[in-house]
Parts: structure tokens; C-alpha cells; sequence
């Protein structure tokens, strides 16, 4: 069985690809490794899966704010407009 954190890990990359489809998988792991660790090679390595949920969370939670800000913009430029 797997354990609940690396199963959420898991499930983690279909969200954020679902908001960012341009962003290719190898890419974003090694972001959110970065974002876990800091910027260096050896991020990607030594990240414990807590810590990438928690990156994860992190990218998820600015990936919908960015989301919603564009869908804010257009809902507003678009009521301007008509």
C-alpha cells in the first residue's frame, strides 16, 4: 500500500498539469524540487516526499491564483466591452 503523502505526491502532477498543460513533467518536478530545497543539483535528489507535497501545494495554490486573476481580467474586460 502506499503511503498517503507520496500518493498525494502523485496526484500532485496531474493537478498542476491540468493548470500549466505547457509545462513538461521532468521540468516541473525538478522546479518543484527547487522550491523544496533551493536551487541546486542536488534538490532533486535529497527532497523528501513531505517536502515535495508541500512544494506541490505551494505551486497548486499559485497556479489557481493565477487562474483566477486572468479569469477576474477577462470577466472584467469583457463586461467593459459590451
Amino acid at each position: 500500500m502506499i503511503n498517503p503523502v507520496r500518493q498525494e505526491v502523485l496526484q500532485a502532477p496531474t493537478e498542476i498539469s491540468e493548470l500549466a498543460p505547457e509545462v513538461r513533467l521532468g521540468q516541473l518536478i525538478a522546479n518543484l524540487s527547487y522550491l523544496a530545497r533551493g536551487l541546486s543539483n542536488e534538490s532533486i535528489w535529497d527532497m523528501e516526499d513531505d517536502e515535495l507535497l508541500a512544494a506541490a501545494r505551494k505551486h497548486l495554490e499559485e497556479w489557481r491564483a493565477r487562474r483566477d486573476s486572468h479569469e477576474s481580467e477577462f470577466a472584467g474586460s469583457t463586461a467593459r466591452t459590451n
